[in-house]
């Protein structure tokens, strides 16, 4: 492979994104900073193939990026990213765009053996045989100049991504996966994922089950208050106020400067800056109509025919997992079976590979449209 390339000036970047377009795929990494602002710094782009390796400098060529994200956004050329939630809320922020399509390492991993959710480091250990260095893991990205060590360790992560790729197409073709993950990669490309209406934002935070609805209701109102002053601000929502001061100002219900300063935690300065439109806020709350957030149904002692019916399941998952050498767990955890029998919407198994594999007949199963009979060890299937 040629030198890094580290790329600072618009013709440097214009002579590289003509070098990109007559890519088929490009491996990419994002570095950025987050922790003193809502959206994320833009720090570091990383792009690699097999044959060259380039560091791309968003901070210097701000505003000068367009022709980048026409090929980041290209439908023809596959984009392949590890754990790709955080890049691709990037690029959507920067472009508009979502960056389809989309390959990322860490789903594909589990159907070549991998543990759920492996770490990068763990793939190129495995893959490769390398262990990464950890020495620049708490770099601060948007500082320049970066050292040759920095831009190293930067390019390692696409370096090796471009070669995971390769080996991985390789297996899933021999396996005949090629195609499992298409929903998956599909359903990494919702807006929604990025881009979160600002009153719906209470339902990120924990704790709020155990409130009642009118308490909801207020939680909805400084939770989408915070969302909107952040934003304005770019600031981290818990800068703004934090998540357990909304909690005890929903328990509290403080309609006054006097109420709120005594909340244990809400500092003067919150006061003088918020506390009016807090108060004001809290106000209103109290005659909107009470909210409900849906509860985790509480996995108390089931019943032996619960039991039966889940070990039912367990062996048909266990079956399938055998007929594509897959462990079972990868497949679907106990857990995974009782979200499918409550009907839990969010069920891994009611989307991607896993609903073609073994979710649909376990919907049928249930359902009663499916039935099993054993005849000399083998377990049959009726429609």
């Amino acid at each position: 492979m040629n030198d890094i390339q580290f790329i600072d000036t618009a013709d440097e970047l214009h002579r590289l994104c003509q070098e990109m377009k007559q890519e088929p795929w490009l491996a990419m990494d994002t570095e950025f900073l987050r922790e003193k602002t809502y959206y994320p710094k833009f720090c570091l782009l990383q792009i690699a193939t097999l044959d060259w390796v380039a560091c791309i400098d968003p901070i210097a060529l701000e505003g000068q990026m367009d022709e980048l994200f026409s090929i980041i956004n290209d439908p023809t050329i596959i984009k392949i990213l590890h754990s790709c939630r955080q890049d691709v809320e990037i690029f959507y922020q920067l472009s508009g765009k979502l960056p389809r399509p989309l390959f990322d390492t860490q789903l594909v991993a589990p159907l070549l053996g991998y543990q759920e959710n492996p770490g990068y480091a763990m793939l190129v250990s495995g893959f490769l045989n390398i262990n990464l260095s950890k020495t620049h893991t708490r770099t601060d990205w948007s500082q320049r100049p970066l050292s040759p060590e920095q831009i190293q360790y930067a390019a390692d992560d696409v370096i090796y991504l471009a070669k995971i790729y390769c080996m991985m197409q390789e297996q899933l073709k021999t396996l005949g996966r090629e195609n499992w993950l298409n929903d998956d990669f599909e359903q990494l490309l919702n807006p929604d994922l990025y881009d979160i209406p600002a009153e719906k934002a209470w339902l990120k935070i924990r704790g709020k089950n155990k409130l009642t609805g009118k308490q909801l209701a207020i939680v909805q109102v400084l939770a989408e208050w915070r969302e909107e002053a952040a934003k304005r601000s770019d600031r981290p929502k818990n800068w703004i106020v934090r998540d357990e001061h909304i909690m005890d100002m929903a328990k509290l219900q403080p309609t006054d400067i006097q109420a709120l300063s005594q909340i244990r935690g809400v500092t003067d300065g919150f006061v003088k800056r918020s506390g009016k439109k807090v108060c004001e806020l809290i106000k209103m709350a109290q005659d909107l109509p009470a909210l409900q957030v849906k509860s985790k149904s509480k996995s108390g002692k089931k019943s032996q025919k619960q039991e039966a019916v889940l070990d039912i399941l367990s062996g048909v998952v266990r079956l399938r997992a055998g007929d594509n050498s897959l462990n079972p767990v990868i497949l679907a955890t106990r857990k995974d079976l009782e979200a499918l029998i409550e009907g839990n919407e969010e069920c891994v198994l009611l989307s991607g590979w896993r609903y073609s594999m073994v979710g649909e007949e376990l919907q049928r199963i249930l359902q009663g449209k499916t039935t099993l009979s054993v005849d000399n060890n083998d377990v049959f299937f009726h429609e």
